[in-house]
């Protein structure tokens, strides 16, 4: 049965170029022709270029074993310098309160807030991207890198699954696991997370599943371990899905995972809390094979500045529940790279 999802539905407003982007990416989809996409959190730039195009770019990636770019080690490797100098507290603080205030106006249950920090670092965006460790990775024309742990969807056999990510600690924490898994702030944010992501699934799919709930991942960085929480949602997706696999992907945008719920009003609280523009961080980004999908949040991101110089932004969510201190540390430690 063919089942049509209208692009009025995605966006009260998509640019043109935004629209022949679903366009190539649904004409690409029913052709069975493998592509990468870029998209960015406002939705205003996406990017979809064919593999035989990214060849062309100055663009590599590494999306689980996919990868363009070949990861040879340097017997000369140099030691890693990572200096950082993030936002004052009263700065950040500011910008909770305005999330804490509209929260409890019951404007919103849950708030990815998020800062930029300039950072400085003795490696190149193009070192960065060759020696680090994720599952997804992404060097854009040495004007952003990035290397995130957290899944968006992924597309097999017509199963659609989405693995957000919430809940972060530091593993030397004594135990770790056990801390986070019993904090209500965190079981709250999170389960709100599952249940938002739940429906935007549900939008797209015949049947809507929590394959698992709340699981530990471990994340290696330079400067110790994490523990992070996410948990797996799946949905039966109409048989006809490669050919509408842009609409498909669009209507879940932006992800619910570095915006909140219910996602509208968020969105304006995000807005006014951050006073930055995002860019292609906490986008998405992933490739079609010819028939499956896989694609990540765009986290642990550094963007190259018109000076040269360097911004690593990273945030987390924020609930009623949330410590401003405890929120403006985890901003920091989520700093680092994967080497």
């Amino acid at each position: 049965m063919l089942v049509v999802f209208s692009m009025s539905n995605i966006s009260p407003i998509l640019s043109e170029i935004t629209q022949q982007a679903i366009q190539k990416m649904n004409d690409l989809g029913s052709q069975g022709t493998p592509f990468l996409f870029v998209i960015d959190y406002d939705l205003k730039q996406p990017i979809v270029l064919t593999l035989e195009e990214v060849s062309q770019e100055n663009i590599f990636y590494k999306i689980n074993d996919k990868t363009n770019f070949s990861f040879g080690k340097s017997p000369f490797e140099k030691p890693l310098h990572l200096e950082k100098c993030p936002v004052s507290f009263q700065e950040y603080q500011q910008s909770f309160e305005i999330v804490k205030q509209a929260m409890l106006r019951g404007d919103s249950f849950l708030t990815n807030l998020t800062k930029p920090t300039p950072i400085k670092v003795n490696l190149s965006l193009q070192e960065i991207f060759q020696r680090s460790r994720a599952k997804y990775q992404l060097y854009f024309k040495d004007k952003f890198v990035l290397f995130s742990p957290e899944i968006f969807v992924q597309i097999q056999e017509g199963i659609i699954s989405s693995h957000p990510m919430k809940g972060t600690i530091s593993a030397d924490i004594p135990n770790a696991e056990t801390v986070i898994l019993n904090d209500k702030k965190e079981f709250a944010e999170h389960t709100t997370i599952v249940d938002l992501i739940r429906n935007d699934i549900s939008t797209i799919s015949e049947k809507v599943w929590v394959e698992k709930f709340r699981y530990i991942s471990r994340i290696h960085t330079h400067e110790g371990d994490l523990l992070q929480v996410s948990s797996e949602i799946c949905g039966k997706l109409p048989a006809d899905y490669q050919a509408q696999i842009g609409t498909i992907l669009f209507k879940l945008l932006p992800a619910g995972s570095i915006c909140g719920a219910p996602k509208p009003q968020t969105l304006a609280i995000i807005k006014e809390a951050e006073n930055y523009e995002r860019g292609y961080y906490t986008g998405v980004f992933g490739i079609f094979d010819g028939k499956n999908l896989d694609s990540s949040v765009m986290i642990r991101f550094i963007e190259k500045q018109e000076n040269g110089s360097l911004i690593f932004k990273s945030g987390g969510g924020i609930t009623v529940l949330s410590d401003a201190r405890l929120e403006y540390q985890e901003m920091i430690d989520k700093i680092y790279l994967p080497i």
